[in-house]
C-alpha cells in the first residue's frame, strides 16, 4: 500500500498533458496568437449541428455509368472492327449488352479476337486479374460484349476516386472554409461545409456531371442521331459521334457579350484540343454544330469561318450566377460519372449557437448535479471523485484533440453521460471501502480490499457498456458516431480517473495523516440507504414479474398502434425546421404547401408559436426527386411568409432510409447477443439467460414510451437503446457479481435467501449509480432541445426501468433458472444412485 515514486509521476504527466492538450478549446483566438509554439494549440473542430452548416451525400448513378460505359463501348467496336478491315451487319446496344453481327458468319472468331482486346484486367477485393467484360457469341454470326459485374464494381470505385478531387476544385470555387470531402463506402462521397446555409447553388455545382463536347448536327430519324434540347425547349438533332470532348479545355472565363452586354462564357482550349477545333471548323464552314453539357445543348451556332486560335465563346440566356457556374464546372473538370445527392442535411448558424449553449448549460447542470449528489453522500472523501469527474471531463476534450475528432451535439450528450457512468466506479469503490471497514479492518486494508473487490464489478460494467459503444459507432452515422467516440472515451478514461488516481490520492491522504481507520460519511445525519437492509425483494417476484408482463405487453400493443413516430431516418422524406418574426399562421402554411401536390404534410408548432416543423413524405421516383420537392417547399414557404427562415433541413433518400433503418436495429440485436455472449463467459448460464430475457423487457417497455409520448424514433433514439443495453446489463452485473461472491461463501444457503442477501448488499450501490446516471441526464432531457431529445428523454425513462428491473425481474428469472437446475440436479443424483443399487 505504498505509491510507488515512477507510478505518481507517470499519472501527474498524463494529467498535465491531458490539461495542456484540452486547454486551447477554451482559450480565444488572441490568446492562442500569443500561446508557445511548442505548446499543443489545436482546437476540437464543431460538428454542422453546432456550428451550422451543410451535410451532403452523394453516389454514384450506376444506372449512368452503365449507359456511358456501353456507348463507348458500342464506339471502340466500330473502330475497332473498321480498322481490322471486318465488315459488320449492325453493332448496337442491347438492353446491358453490346451485339456485333458481322457479315462474313466466317469471320466472327476474327471478330471476337480483335474484340478481346477490348478487355481489360482489373483488380477488385480479393479477385485478381478479372476481366472487366464478358465476351460471348450468339447464333451463327453475332458477339455480345457485357461489362462484368466485378467490371461495375471497379469502375464505380474508380469514378469515385477521381471524383474526390473534382469536388474539391469545385467546391474551392465558392469559397467556403474548411470543407470536409471524403470517401463514404464503395460508391458515395461525404461533403460537409461549415457556415453554408443554403447548398442550393453547391448541389448545382457537385451534381452536375459537366460533361461539355462538340458534335455536329444531322437530320432527325437518322441512324446516330439523338433529338437533344436546350434549356428553353427547342430541339436539335445532335449526332451522337463527338467530335471534340471538354477535356482539351484549359481554361473558361464569364464575359459580356459587347453588342448586348449579355453573359457569356469564354474557353480555351490546350495545344491538341485547338488544333482539332480549328481542323472541325476548317471541315464544317457553313454547317451547324452544337456545345452539349450533360445530355442539353447550351448554344448551336453555325460555323461561320475556321477559328484557329484555340478559344470560343458560348453564348445563350445566362444570367450572371448561371454563367459563373458553368466556368467553374468547366475550370474544376467534368466528372467521372453522375452524382445523385441521397441525403442532404442542413443547419442554421442561428440553431448551431443554440445548440451550442443549450449543450453547455445542460452538461453543465448535470455535472453540478452529480457532484452536489456525490458530496452528499460520501462527505468529504466525495471530494475525491469529483476531482476524478473533472479529471475524466479534461482528459475526454485531450483525447478528442488527439484523434482530431469532430465534437456534435449527441457527442456533448455522451460526455455528459459519461460524467454518469465514470462515477459509478467511484461509488462502488466508496460502498466496498465503507463495508470493508464495518467488518473492523484498519485503513490500508478497507482500501486495498475496497478497491480489488470492486474492480471485477467495474471491469465488467464498463465493458458492457464498450460492446454498445463500438456497435453505435460501427453502424451509427454522423453526429451519433460522435456520441459514440464520446463516451466511449469517457469510459476508457474513467478507469485511469475513477480508479487509478483516486487509490494514488487514498493512500497518500491516509498516509500523509497517519489516519487508522477510514470512515466515508454521507453529509446527512442519516444514511439515505441504511446499512443491513433484510428485505424479502423475492417475496414480491410475482408482483414484479406480473407488473413487467403487463407493461411489456402493452408496449408490443403500442408498437403496432399507434406506431413510431419514425424520423426522416427511417422512412426518409424531408424535415425543415422555419422560425418566423411572429406566430406562424399554420392555416395559411397548410393550405400554400398542400397545393405542391408532393403528399401527405405534416404541420406543427415546435417549441413555441414562432417555429414550426414541417414533415414531407418520401417523394417517389429517383433520389433527385427529393432534392426537387425541398427548392419547391423553401420557394413556398418564403411566398407564405417572406420574414420565415430556414433553420434546419434534413433530406434522406428511400435508399439511405431503408440502410440506416437495417443497421439500427442489427445494431441492436447484435448488441444484445454480444452482452449474452459476454455475461455467459464471465457468470453461468442463468445468469446470461437472466440478463438478456430482462434486457429484451426493458428494450420492449422503451419503444412503448416512444409509441406513447410520438418521440422521434430515428438515429439518436437507436443510440439511446444501444446505451440502454450495456447501461441495462451494467447494472445486472452490479448484483451478479455480488452473488457470483456469495454463492462462494455461503455454499450451504438456500439460493432464495443468497439472491436476497446480495440484492441488500448491493441496494445502496445500485440505487446510487443508477441516481448519478439519471441525474446526469436529467438537465439534457429537459434543456437539451430537439436534437437530443429522442435520445435523452428515453434514457431518463430507461435509466428508472432498469434499475427497477434488476431487482424484480432478472433477479426472480435467475432465481427460477437456478431452482430449476438445483431440481434437474437432485433428480439426476437420484436416478445415478437408483443405477448403482
Amino acid at each position: 500500500m505504498r505509491n510507488s515514486p515512477w507510478k505518481v509521476l507517470t499519472y501527474a504527466v498524463i494529467i498535465v498533458m491531458g490539461v495542456l492538450i484540452a486547454l486551447p478549446n477554451i482559450l480565444s483566438e488572441k490568446t492562442l496568437a500569443a500561446w508557445p509554439s511548442w505548446l499543443p494549440s489545436s482546437k476540437i473542430s464543431l460538428g454542422l449541428d453546432l456550428r451550422g452548416g451543410s451535410h451532403l451525400v452523394l453516389e454514384v448513378d450506376r444506372p449512368s455509368l452503365e449507359a456511358e460505359w456501353l456507348q463507348n463501348l458500342t464506339q471502340d467496336a466500330r473502330n475497332t472492327l473498321e480498322t481490322a478491315k471486318i465488315p459488320t451487319a449492325s453493332i448496337r446496344r442491347e438492353q446491358n449488352n453490346v451485339v456485333v453481327t458481322v457479315k462474313d458468319p466466317g469471320q466472327r472468331q476474327a471478330a471476337q479476337t480483335e474484340l478481346t482486346k477490348l478487355v481489360n484486367q482489373v483488380t477488385w477485393g480479393t479477385s485478381i486479374g478479372v476481366s472487366d467484360l464478358d465476351i460471348a457469341q450468339r447464333g451463327d454470326s453475332a458477339i455480345t460484349l457485357r461489362p462484368s459485374e466485378i467490371g461495375l464494381s471497379h469502375r464505380i470505385s474508380g469514378a469515385v476516386d477521381q471524383s474526390l478531387e473534382i469536388i474539391r476544385q469545385r467546391v474551392d470555387q465558392v469559397g467556403v472554409a474548411e470543407p470536409t470531402i471524403q470517401r463514404v463506402g464503395a460508391d458515395r462521397v461525404l461533403v460537409q461545409l461549415p457556415g453554408e446555409q443554403d447548398p442550393s447553388h453547391l448541389k448545382q455545382l457537385l451534381g452536375s456531371t459537366a460533361k461539355m463536347s462538340f458534335h455536329l448536327l444531322g437530320r432527325t430519324g437518322e441512324r446516330g442521331v439523338s433529338a437533344l434540347q436546350d434549356e428553353e425547349g427547342q430541339t436539335y438533332p445532335v449526332e451522337d459521334r463527338v467530335l471534340l470532348s471538354g477535356d482539351r479545355l484549359t481554361d473558361a472565363r464569364v464575359a459580356f457579350d459587347p453588342n448586348n452586354n449579355q453573359p457569356v462564357v469564354s474557353f480555351r482550349f490546350d495545344q491538341t484540343g485547338a488544333t482539332r477545333f480549328a481542323d472541325i471548323t476548317r471541315q464544317n464552314v457553313g454547317n451547324p454544330f452544337a456545345i452539349v453539357l450533360d445530355g442539353k445543348v447550351l448554344s448551336a451556332p453555325v460555323i461561320r469561318e475556321p477559328i484557329t486560335g484555340g478559344a470560343g465563346q458560348i453564348s445563350g440566356s445566362f444570367t450572371v450566377e448561371g454563367a459563373n457556374t458553368l466556368a467553374a464546372l468547366l475550370r474544376a473538370g467534368a466528372l467521372p460519372a453522375k452524382l445523385n445527392v441521397i441525403e442532404e442535411r442542413t443547419v442554421g448558424a442561428d440553431l448551431g449557437g443554440d445548440a451550442i449553449e443549450r449543450g453547455i448549460l445542460s452538461g453543465l447542470a448535470g455535472f453540478g448535479l452529480v457532484m452536489g449528489f456525490i458530496l452528499l453522500l460520501y462527505g468529504t472523501w466525495g471530494l475525491l471523485a469529483v476531482v476524478a469527474l473533472a479529471l475524466n471531463v479534461i482528459l475526454t476534450f485531450a483525447g478528442l484533440s488527439i484523434i482530431g475528432s469532430t465534437l456534435t451535439l449527441p457527442g456533448i450528450a455522451g460526455i455528459v453521460l459519461g460524467i454518469g457512468l465514470a462515477v459509478d466506479a467511484n461509488v462502488l469503490i466508496n460502498e466496498r471501502i465503507r463495508e470493508e471497514s464495518r467488518k473492523g479492518r484498519g485503513v490500508h486494508a478497507a482500501i486495498d480490499q475496497g478497491f480489488q473487490k470492486a474492480y471485477s464489478t467495474i471491469i465488467d460494467s464498463n465493458v458492457t457498456a464498450l460492446i454498445a459503444t463500438v456497435l453505435l459507432f460501427w453502424f451509427g452515422s454522423g453526429p451519433v458516431r460522435g456520441f459514440a467516440v464520446t463516451m466511449g472515451l469517457g469510459i476508457a478514461i474513467s478507469m485511469f480517473t475513477a480508479v487509478s488516481v483516486v487509490r494514488v490520492a487514498m493512500i497518500w491522504i491516509t498516509t500523509r495523516f497517519k489516519l487508522k481507520t477510514i470512515s466515508i460519511n454521507a453529509l446527512l445525519p442519516i444514511r439515505l440507504i441504511p446499512d443491513g437492509t433484510k428485505i424479502d425483494f423475492m417475496k414480491a417476484r410475482l408482483v414484479g414479474l406480473g407488473i413487467s408482463a403487463f407493461l411489456s405487453i402493452s408496449s408490443v400493443i403500442l408498437f403496432f398502434t399507434p406506431g413510431l413516430n419514425y424520423g426522416v431516418d427511417f422512412k426518409g422524406g424531408i424535415q425543415i425546421e422555419v422560425s418566423t418574426e411572429k406566430a406562424a399562421d399554420l392555416g395559411a402554411f397548410r393550405a400554400g404547401l398542400e397545393s405542391l401536390g408532393l403528399g401527405e404534410i405534416a404541420l406543427q408548432e415546435f417549441g413555441d408559436s414562432n417555429h414550426i416543423l414541417l414533415r414531407v413524405e418520401r417523394q417517389s421516383g429517383p433520389e433527385s426527386a427529393q432534392n426537387e420537392a425541398v427548392e419547391k417547399l423553401k420557394t413556398e414557404i418564403q411566398t407564405i411568409d417572406p420574414t420565415s427562415q430556414i433553420q434546419r433541413t434534413e433530406v434522406v433518400g428511400p435508399k439511405v432510409s431503408g440502410e440506416l433503418a437495417t443497421a439500427g436495429f442489427l445494431s441492436v440485436i447484435l448488441a444484445s447477443i454480444a452482452m449474452l455472449i459476454y455475461i455467459w463467459s464471465r457468470f453461468e448460464w442463468p445468469f446470461a439467460v437472466g440478463a438478456i430475457a430482462t434486457l429484451i423487457l426493458d428494450v420492449t417497455k422503451t419503444i412503448g414510451f416512444f409509441a406513447l409520448t410520438g418521440l422521434d424514433f430515428n438515429l439518436t433514439a437507436i443510440a439511446a437503446l444501444l446505451t440502454l443495453v450495456g447501461y441495462s446489463v451494467n447494472d445486472k452485473v452490479v448484483v451478479y457479481d455480488r452473488m457470483r461472491e456469495n454463492m462462494r461463501l455461503y455454499k450451504s444457503m438456500p439460493f432464495r435467501d443468497l439472491i436476497n442477501l446480495s440484492i441488500n448488499e448491493t441496494l445502496a450501490r445500485s440505487i446510487f449509480t443508477s441516481a448519478t446516471a439519471f441525474l446526469a441526464m436529467l438537465p439534457m432531457a429537459i434543456w437539451g432541445g430537439s436534437a437530443v431529445e429522442s435520445f435523452a428523454i428515453p434514457m431518463v425513462f430507461g435509466i428508472f426501468i432498469a434499475a427497477s428491473s434488476s431487482v424484480f425481474i432478472a433477479a426472480p428469472i435467475l432465481l427460477f433458472l437456478g431452482d430449476w437446475r438445483t431440481r434437474r440436479r437432485a433428480a439426476a443424483d437420484v436416478a445415478a444412485q437408483a443405477e448403482a443399487a
